[in-house]
């Protein structure tokens, strides 16, 4: 059975290049190869140095994984070859999935069991590769609160995408100000 490991915090706090560190950390403990699942979609000039920055920093011998939509299966093959999946990240899924829905589809009451149905998705993969998977999530409730319908909906969604996912995760891990906490052992001591 997989572990999972969680990793969120805000935007640029540092935690892709954690979970990037974690990665590779396991893998040369485990003596395994890594695959990076890759879910962001290029729409326009900024979201592409984004990706590159991203992609400059990951090592040449990491199998990377285009995965937008259908990130489960890319987990299930992913987790056949490599001891450690390396998933960046689930609230860009997240947006790609309940973009591709009605806002009519999406107000229904029914919507957040959608949502919840695809995190199990991804969750039973991990949990059924022999592998470590390491989700990295955005923290989007410590913002300001969206001005419009469809941005409360979505932070709405990926807080509880991200309960969802750490109640599942061995471990889990704060990254503020490129810090580490590791969110489980701190709620041990209290």
């Amino acid at each position: 059975m997989g572990q999972i490991i969680l990793v969120t915090g805000g935007v640029r706090s540092g935690k892709s290049s954690f979970a990037e560190r974690c990665a590779a950390r396991c893998a040369a403990e485990s003596g395994t190869a890594v695959a990076y699942i890759a879910t962001a979609q290029i729409y326009d000039a900024e979201m592409q140095l984004r990706v590159d920055l991203h992609q400059s920093r990951r090592p040449a011998d990491w199998t990377t994984y285009e995965a937008p939509f259908s990130s489960e299966n890319a987990i299930r093959e992913a987790g056949a070859t490599h001891g450690v999946i390396l998933f960046d990240c689930v609230t860009m899924f997240l947006s790609n999935d309940m973009l591709q829905y009605s806002e009519e589809e999406q107000e229904r009451d029914s919507f957040a069991r959608h949502v919840e149905a695809r995190i199990n998705a991804l969750i039973r993969a991990a949990e059924e590769a022999d592998a470590t998977t390491i989700f990295v999530t955005n923290e989007v409730g410590d913002g300001i609160v969206p001005a419009n319908r469809l941005g409360r909906l979505y932070r709405d969604m990926a807080g509880l995408a991200n309960q969802q996912l750490a109640r599942r995760a061995a471990k889990v891990y704060l990254v503020t100000c490129g810090i580490p906490v590791d969110l489980k052992k701190l709620a041990e001591a209290v």
